[in-house]
């Protein structure tokens, strides 16, 4: 099946539009990454109240019985009730939300470097350089504490790191979008 030039100028353009608001997100996390971080979680709640209302119609009227019915009754609605907290107070779900992943990130790296101090030390004597292995180990136990001790700084961070590696995937989105519509213009 032949792809006609006009319908492949139109993937150039709908992969340069995709490449304009990954560079537009990207911008706005760099630029603005505590609003961010809100709209982030606004989605998420968004998502939450969607996902509640869609679980318990298909149970009450789509058909959608499982196993364990109130199981899934109670999930729906608490996934419902999460999303109209979030919505209705996004900056305190912000910092609950960002605090509690931060933790988890911050004691995840505390566990992975103390692991890792632990296990080079009992077996040196296998290695010929544990330095290298105790230095990252220490490199863990730092992030970890940064995270523990700075949850909304490290997720502000995050934010405009993930915006950095947005803007760069943009400008691939943007190559790409060119080529495909060199490709048109020769087809």
């Amino acid at each position: 099946m032949t792809v006609s030039a006009d319908t492949r100028r139109r993937f150039a353009l709908a992969t340069a539009l995709r490449g304009i608001f990954m560079l537009l997100a990207g911008l706005y996390g760099v630029i603005w990454p505590t609003e961010a971080l809100t709209i982030l979680v606004l989605a998420g709640g968004i998502l939450l109240l969607i996902d509640g209302v869609l679980g318990l119609w298909s149970l009450t009227f789509g058909g959608g019985k499982s196993g364990n019915y109130w199981f899934d009754v109670v999930s729906n609605a608490l996934s419902l009730v999460l999303g109209i907290l979030i919505l209705i107070s996004p900056l305190l779900a912000t910092i609950f939300t960002v605090t509690f992943m931060a933790t988890l990130v911050g004691i995840a790296a505390l566990v992975v470097g103390i692991m890792q101090i632990l296990v080079i030390t009992r077996e040196r004597e296998h290695y010929a350089r544990i330095w290298p292995v105790v230095l990252s180990g220490i490199s863990y136990v730092l992030l970890g504490l940064v995270f523990l001790f700075f949850p909304l700084l490290s997720a502000s961070i995050g934010v405009i790191f993930g915006g950095v590696l947005l803007i760069m995937f943009s400008f691939g989105l943007f190559g790409w979008a060119w080529r495909l519509y060199q490709r048109s213009k020769a087809g």
